[in-house]
C-alpha cells in the first residue's frame, strides 16, 4: 500500500492548521474549507489515530497529550515539505536547461549565451548536447534547439533557419596541391563525411558528375563540428556552415575556395512542451534568440548567409 494512502493528509493539513490558529473557523478560511469539513478531516484523523487530538470547550480548544505530541513532528513534517516545493520551484524558475544540437551548441549557442545571461542576471543557463530528441515527459529540458526536416509534432515549434554548405579545408592541405583553384582539385584530396549523397549534389551543382571515391576519410556520422576539427587538422576536405564555422574562416584556420552552396533540406527549430510556453524564461529566450541569430546573421557577407527564415516577429507573444 502506498504511504499516501495510509496517511490522513488532509486531516494532518486540518489539524496543523487549527492547532496554529486556536480556532476551527480560522483554519477553514486559511485551508479554503468549511468550518464544517475542517472538523470532519479532525474526526478521520481522531478516528485513525484512535485517540482524540483536541478538547473541545464551549469558547476555546486545547490539545490533548496526543495532540501535543504529534504537532511538532507535523508541524516539521509540513515545513520540510514546504521547503522541497520552494526548492523545485526555485530550480524549477531559476534554471534555464537548453538542449541543442552539438554543433550548435558549441559553435554557436555557446560563444553567445553570454549576452543573454547579461540581460537576465538572475537566470542560470545549463547548456547539453542533444545526440538524440528530447522526451519532455521524462527529461528536465525546457527548451531544445533541434534540426529536423519536418516540424516536429505535440510540442510549440518555431523554425530558425536551413543551414548553406560549402567545401572548406586548412590552409596547409590545399598547399600539398599547390592550392584549390578548381572543384575539380577537390578530388585530389580526402574526403570527409558520412555519405557521398551531400557531396555528389555539391560537385553536380558544379557540373561535375563523374563516380565519387567508394569511401570517405573520415565517417562523423553528419555531426558537423567532429567534421569541421578534422577538417582543421588538415584531415580532409568537409561540407560545413559558414554560419556555424564563420570564427574559423576569419581567423584563417579553415579556407573556402568556392562560394556554391549545397542547401539543407533539415530546418533548425526552437521547441518548447506547450504546457510551458508562459514561463518567463522560456518567453525570454524565445525573445532573445531570434534577434541574435537576427543581428548575427546581419553580419555575414550576403554571399555568406545560411538563407535563414528567422522567427517571425511575433514570436515573443504567448
Amino acid at each position: 500500500m502506498k504511504m499516501s494512502r495510509k496517511l490522513p493528509l488532509n486531516g494532518l493539513r486540518a489539524f496543523e492548521a487549527v492547532a496554529r490558529l486556536k480556532s476551527f473557523t480560522k483554519a477553514g478560511e486559511e485551508l479554503g474549507m468549511t468550518q464544517t469539513a475542517v472538523s470532519y478531516q479532525i474526526k478521520l484523523l481522531e478516528d485513525h489515530l484512535d485517540r482524540a487530538v483536541f478538547l473541545r470547550e464551549a469558547r476555546s480548544i486545547s490539545l490533548t497529550a496526543t495532540g501535543e505530541l504529534l504537532i511538532p513532528k507535523v508541524t516539521e513534517a509540513f515545513s520540510l515539505l514546504s521547503d522541497a516545493i520552494a526548492d523545485a520551484k526555485q530550480e524549477a524558475e531559476g534554471v534555464l536547461e537548453i538542449r541543442s544540437t552539438p554543433t550548435f551548441a558549441s559553435h554557436w549557442l555557446a560563444r553567445h549565451i553570454g549576452s543573454f545571461q547579461l540581460s537576465h542576471p538572475g537566470l542560470a543557463v545549463r547548456i547539453l548536447r542533444a545526440e538524440k530528441p528530447v522526451d519532455f515527459r521524462t527529461e528536465n529540458a525546457d527548451v531544445v534547439i533541434w534540426r529536423a526536416e519536418q516540424q516536429p509534432a505535440d510540442v510549440e515549434a518555431h523554425e530558425l533557419f536551413r543551414l548553406n554548405y560549402a567545401p572548406m579545408l586548412s590552409p596547409k592541405l590545399a598547399e600539398t596541391i599547390g592550392g584549390v583553384t578548381t572543384p575539380m582539385d577537390l578530388l585530389k584530396l580526402p574526403l570527409i563525411g558520412g555519405s557521398n549523397k551531400w557531396w555528389g549534389i555539391w560537385f553536380r551543382s558544379n557540373g561535375i558528375d563523374i563516380p565519387l571515391p567508394g569511401t570517405i576519410t573520415i565517417d562523423a556520422d553528419g555531426a558537423l563540428d567532429l567534421e569541421g576539427s578534422a577538417a582543421i587538422a588538415g584531415h580532409g576536405v568537409a561540407l560545413l556552415s559558414p554560419f556555424l564555422h564563420g570564427e574559423e574562416l576569419e581567423a584563417g584556420r579553415l579556407i573556402m575556395p568556392f562560394d556554391v552552396f549545397k542547401k539543407d533540406d533539415h530546418s533548425y527549430w526552437l521547441i518548447y512542451p506547450k504546457n510551458r510556453r508562459r514561463m518567463a524564461k522560456i518567453q525570454a529566450f524565445r525573445d532573445w534568440l531570434p534577434k541574435k541569430l537576427a543581428d548575427d546573421l546581419r553580419l555575414l557577407p550576403m554571399e555568406l548567409s545560411p538563407n535563414a527564415s528567422i522567427l517571425p516577429p511575433d514570436i515573443g507573444n504567448p
